[in-house]
């Protein structure tokens, strides 16, 4: 195999602190790879050094000659002045600039420019460039190209960086988070482009179904060391406990060892031998093995909530909306104790405002919001923690509390609370912004539940949270006693966790469905079939994709049906298609209509593409 990417023995230093040293490891041609790491572990710091925005402070790292990198940071670095359309072709790319050109000739009706720009783009075969641009753009849903990249929102921005890296067609993608901010059509898309490009990938996420269909292999960082995992991460959670014990066995025969060696060297402490001098010498790498502790230390989340009462909270026709955008229009709901509810829906529906509505934060337009007495509300905002540049970790904590109470009956001070969050004394005094974004989001996660809350409403709370503390807040929220509203992409969190769904269609239409996230998509599936839709209880086990049937493979009765109706509507695409480009193309559409008419091109496109291949399939089946 070609090796791409070879790193070795790096090392990295920020002040005093001590992110990695000595690691090594390699990425080869092909090889989708995820990085796990906890929050401050420098996953991020690594992924600028590997490209070339910071320099280690010692070891090497070696690309292979030509390889095109394309980095998406958690926080891309766009020019604020740009337009959208801008912004996505300053990648260096010979295709790209030729599109870039065509479309600004189109916009300006240049009929000789056109005629020039047509010729160059079949010769560089660019073509599909340009559909693969609109694609892109339509499914991270970009649509107002003009609009300067300053004014967007963080969200916008990530979206923005993700459809740029990818128009860029890099051979190795370097991904930070690439779910953040998108919704779970959006991932979905991108868990299928992944999967099928051939693009070699190393990427940091904290979404365990889109690391599991999209690598296969893991990396872990962990204690200054580099672990591989040749496999998804159900493989990675087996063989790391396998390793944590192995590595807890050594640790305590080393002790076992020692006690026989404290002895030998008190009953000859004059040896002159050499076999005496070499077990002397043996012995001080005996000692610090025995003493040695193995690090794995999670978040301690069990801090006691407040009693609920038999009122939880009555929702009576409740209404919002901003201008002609009609977001919750006449919804009405009675929560019961302990209900554990997830919230879905594509961004701009609704979802956070709705959040909003039940703080107060926001009023609504009619209707009611009745709460119980009882009711503390814990809120988990997707905005983040606030704190002054000045605030240091341990002034977030006391500003709140002294002394917090645990479900064991034991209390705690704010710094006790702030070691079981694993904040050591030294990360206590110095500045939160100092924090690694994962940092700041486990502390702002411990200000909100140290408030005692018996009703926790979470908006994105997986956001730059590693994986290992996702899992204890797992089990955290499966165990809680109160009620739980949850706004979250993170379809395994969801499935783990919540009983049914608020699904926000849009216009205001939300509806209540019986069970979770997966269980909610394979209602879809089979309803977009024609065949019958049933909830069913929520499992709360992330589902397992069922291995294909070697058996019967010749197509079923619906299945046939379903290849002759996808050969007509494929026709029909086709041909709507070749019209609307031909459109495009004849200089005759004003400014808006042509940005319409690509709008369009672009989706029709993305629906080709899914009904060509389930056509394959089905073509593949019958034989």
């Amino acid at each position: 195999m070609i090796p791409y990417l070879q790193a070795e023995n790096l090392t990295k230093r920020y002040g005093g602190l001590l992110l990695f040293e000595g690691i090594s490891f390699s990425i080869n041609k092909d090889q989708k790879v995820a990085l796990i790491a906890r929050n401050g572990a420098g996953k991020s710091s690594l992924f600028d050094l590997l490209a070339g925005k910071d320099a280690p402070d010692g070891g090497r790292i070696t690309w292979t000659n030509d390889v095109r990198l394309g980095y998406l940071e958690q926080s891309p670095r766009l020019d604020p002045a740009h337009t959208i359309w801008e912004e996505i072709f300053t990648a260096d790319s010979e295709k790209l600039r030729v599109v870039r050109e065509y479309e600004l000739a189109l916009l300006h009706h240049d009929q000789g420019e056109i005629a020039r720009l047509t010729e160059e783009m079949e010769h560089l075969g660019a073509w599909d460039a340009e559909t693969e641009v609109k694609q892109i753009l339509t499914r991270l849903k970009i649509t107002d190209l003009e609009a300067r990249v300053g004014e967007l929102s963080g969200g916008q921005k990530k979206r923005l960086g993700l459809a740029k890296v990818l128009i860029s067609h890099p051979d190795f993608l370097l991904l930070d988070e690439p779910t953040n901010h998108l919704d779970l059509e959006m991932i979905e898309w991108l868990e299928t482009y992944l999967e099928r490009s051939s693009t070699t990938l190393l990427m940091v996420t904290h979404d365990r179904y889109f690391l599991d269909r999209v690598c296969d292999e893991i990396l872990e960082l962990e204690n200054n060391e580099i672990f591989r995992y040749a496999g998804n991460y159900s493989y990675f959670l087996e063989k790391r406990e396998e390793r944590m014990e192995a590595r807890q066995a050594g640790i305590n025969r080393a002790r076992n060892l020692l006690r026989t060696e404290i002895e030998w060297m008190r009953r000859m402490p004059q040896a002159r031998s050499h076999k005496a001098k070499y077990r002397i010498n043996a012995f001080t790498g005996l000692q610090e093995k025995a003493r040695a502790r193995y690090d794995d230390k999670t978040a301690d989340l069990s801090i006691r909530s407040t009693r609920l009462g038999k009122k939880i909270m009555e929702i009576n026709n409740l209404s919002k909306g901003y201008g002609d955008l009609r977001l919750i229009e006449d919804f009405s709901y009675t929560f019961s104790r302990f209900e554990k509810v997830g919230i879905v829906g594509d961004n701009g529906t609704g979802k956070t405002t709705f959040l909003h509505l039940i703080t107060g934060m926001t009023d609504p337009d009619a209707g009611t919001i009745s709460v119980g007495s009882t009711i503390r509300f814990g809120h988990y905002r997707q905005s983040g923690i606030e704190f002054n540049p000045r605030d240091k970790v341990l002034d977030a904590v006391t500003r709140i509390s002294e002394v917090i109470g645990f479900e064991d009956g034991t209390q705690a001070t704010a710094q006790q609370m702030l070691t079981r969050f694993l904040f050591p004394p030294a990360v206590q005094h110095d500045y939160v912004e100092k924090l690694s974004g994962g940092e700041q989001r486990r502390l702002y996660l411990c200000t909100v539940l140290m408030q005692k809350p018996n009703f926790l409403l979470l908006d994105e709370p997986t956001n730059d949270l590693d994986i290992l503390t996702l899992n204890v807040l797992e089990e955290y929220l499966r165990e809680f006693e109160g009620c739980l509203i949850i706004v979250s992409h993170d379809r395994f969190f969801m499935d783990k966790i919540i009983d049914h769904l608020f699904v926000f269609e849009g216009n205001g239409k939300v509806t209540d469905f019986p069970g979770n996230y997966t269980q909610y998509r394979n209602a879809m599936e089979e309803a977009a079939a024609g065949t019958s839709v049933s909830g069913g209880k929520a499992t709360g086990e992330p589902p397992h994709r069922p291995a294909r049937k070697e058996e019967n493979p010749k197509l079923t009765f619906r299945e046939k049906r379903e290849m002759e109706s996808l050969e007509t509507e494929i026709a029909a695409l086709e041909s709507r298609k070749r019209d609307l480009e031909a459109l495009l193309n004849g200089g005759t559409l004003g400014h808006e209509a042509l940005y319409e008419t690509s709008l369009e091109i672009g989706r029709i496109s993305g629906e080709l593409d899914e009904k060509e291949l389930r056509w394959l399939e089905l073509s593949e089946k019958q034989g």
